[in-house]
């Protein structure tokens, strides 16, 4: 079996008790929450110190959410830069509450690729570290995530949210990203990094033609021996080939991730848990 470690807390900002397995030899379901104004999907906008953040948290769990993921910067091509403060003011006291309320039900994550909002929302009761940059936009990432001995989930891209769209240049698009990520795991194994989960890294540096290409070559990635999380949830490579918009893109997502299930991805990455919760049941089903 495959399982990754989480800090095991009563409360954020107490000392570790312990340490809780969980187990992804079987797929589970990452909930989106989203404390930006300008995410590119309406439904996952929330602001800070909102009730809705807690009634949508409690949704998630109670749909079947292993994690939560937490994110504070907008990371879809063109977005606004927020300040590192900023984003440490959006997403703490967001997890600090779920933190609080649903310790021993949820694994929190913190969507960011700054190394110290990463350390703040770590303090705050964040147990994972999704980091959507692989640690190419702040070199304290890799010896933060070694010092804080969190599971890493490492994401393929390249440049940032402002520049990614002009570095799709590959020769061979799923060697060369799965090249770039062996050359990372590399570094994080050097110091002592325990638990790493890969990220394909889809709608990142990649157009729709690049990602359904990366979509069709996913067994590649079993060559890692890493947990894959997929997240394709409502991204532009589904509503711009079907020529609709973000808020109709769930039966998109939905035939996407049954397929990356097929494929061996371990953790799909959602908007919507329930609907994705039902996809694994039906491929549990089809002996998956």
């Amino acid at each position: 079996m495959t399982f990754i470690s989480i800090n095991h807390k009563h409360y954020p900002n107490e000392p570790v008790i312990g340490q809780k397995l969980i187990d992804l030899s079987k797929p589970t379901v990452m909930g989106i929450l989203n404390i930006t104004p300008d995410s590119f999907f309406s439904g996952s906008r929330f602001t800070p110190n909102s009730n809705q953040i807690l009634d949508q948290a409690a949704k998630m769990i109670e749909d079947g959410a292993t994690f939560v993921d937490i994110g504070g910067y907008s990371t879809r091509p063109d977005a606004d830069d927020v300040s590192v403060s900023e984003e440490i003011d959006r997403v703490s006291p967001v997890i600090e509450v779920i933190a609080q309320n649903f310790w021993d039900k949820v694994a929190i994550s913190i969507d960011t690729f700054r190394s110290k909002v990463a350390r703040e929302a770590v303090k705050s009761g964040a147990t994972i570290i999704n980091d959507i940059a692989g640690g190419n936009l702040d070199e304290e990432m890799f010896q933060t995530v070694a010092e804080l001995q969190v599971p890493y989930i490492l994401m393929h891209s390249r440049g940032n949210p402002q520049t990614m769209c002009k570095l799709n240049d590959y020769q061979n698009l799923t060697l060369d990203v799965i090249t770039e990520l062996q050359e990372k795991v590399a570094k994080l194994r050097a110091l002592a990094v325990k638990d790493i989960i890969i990220d394909p890294g889809f709608g990142f540096a990649k157009n729709a033609k690049q990602g359904f290409e990366m979509m069709r070559n996913l067994d590649a990635f079993k060559v890692m021996d890493l947990p894959l999380l997929v997240g394709i949830s409502r991204k532009s490579m589904i509503w711009r080939t079907l020529n609709i918009t973000a808020d109709e893109a769930l039966n998109g997502t939905t035939a996407l991730n049954m397929y990356a299930l097929m494929q061996g991805a371990k953790i799909l990455r959602v908007h919507d848990v329930k609907e994705a919760m039902q996809t694994i049941r039906l491929f549990e089903e089809l002996g998956g």
